[in-house]
């Protein structure tokens, strides 16, 4: 698989990790609940997430993302700009420190790490069959159906009253025992997703400059090897 070829070279796995933040990342642009006074009931966030993601037709968004690496005690950071556009079509666009591309449609999915002038390919139905985040992301995953989710104890906010929520994954194969994830106390903007993975590594994404509904090309979610890269099919 693609993901244990960049275990060798990245700290992180691609497959998983990234597809997992998608989900996340949908539920930026919530109705703003600053009349609540106190946190509000749990239900009502869940089926706010879940809807805003079947009323999601595209969105783009910087980020930042923290990787550290247990066994070595070492962190990462990396940055760059997240698309997506439904149905399963997703661009992770790496430009600090080093540039490389993750494009993903329905049919397959490319890793172009241009400094190493290497592409990986994938058929794309191997990756949305994997875990509950990328069943939802593919649009057939339910939030109840697949994760157990509860606001975190023993605060369900933190300092700045912004909401924790916890969610765990019903399979019992997931490779994270469970995420977390801040979301913006007045619009339910999602400020932070962490997790830690089985083995011990820590990642955090951090978004910021949300564009919701931008009608962006399909165009994107194509990827044409540049000449005179090497390209490895994956199983």
């Amino acid at each position: 698989m693609i993901d244990k070829i960049l275990q060798k070279n990245k700290p992180f796995t691609w497959t998983k990790k990234l597809l997992i933040f998608f989900l996340l990342i949908l539920g930026w642009v919530i109705q703003p609940l600053s009349a609540w006074a106190e946190t509000p009931p749990l239900e009502e966030t869940i089926n706010r997430l879940q809807q805003i993601y079947e009323n999601t037709h595209d969105f783009q968004a910087g980020f930042v993302q923290e990787t550290t690496v247990k066994s070595i005690r070492k962190t990462e950071v990396e940055e760059g700009i997240v698309y997506f556009k439904s149905p399963k079509q997703l661009l992770w666009d790496y430009k600090k420190p080093k540039p490389k591309k993750l494009i993903i449609n329905a049919s397959k999915a490319w890793l172009y790490l241009p400094q190493d002038k290497t592409v990986y390919v994938q058929q794309a139905d191997q990756i949305f069959k994997s875990e509950a985040f990328i069943k939802f992301l593919s649009g057939l995953g339910k939030l109840n159906d697949d994760f157990t989710i509860k606001y975190a104890t023993p605060n369900a906010t933190d300092k700045k009253g912004n909401y924790l929520l916890q969610l765990y994954p019903r399979e019992q194969s997931a490779s994270y025992q469970y995420l977390e994830m801040t979301l913006e106390k007045d619009k339910f903007h999602i400020l932070q997703v962490s997790f830690d993975d089985v083995m011990g590594n820590s990642t955090v994404l951090k978004f910021f400059g949300i564009k919701m509904n931008v009608s962006l090309s399909a165009k994107m979610f194509q990827f044409q090897p540049p000449a005179g890269v090497s390209i490895f099919k994956m199983p």
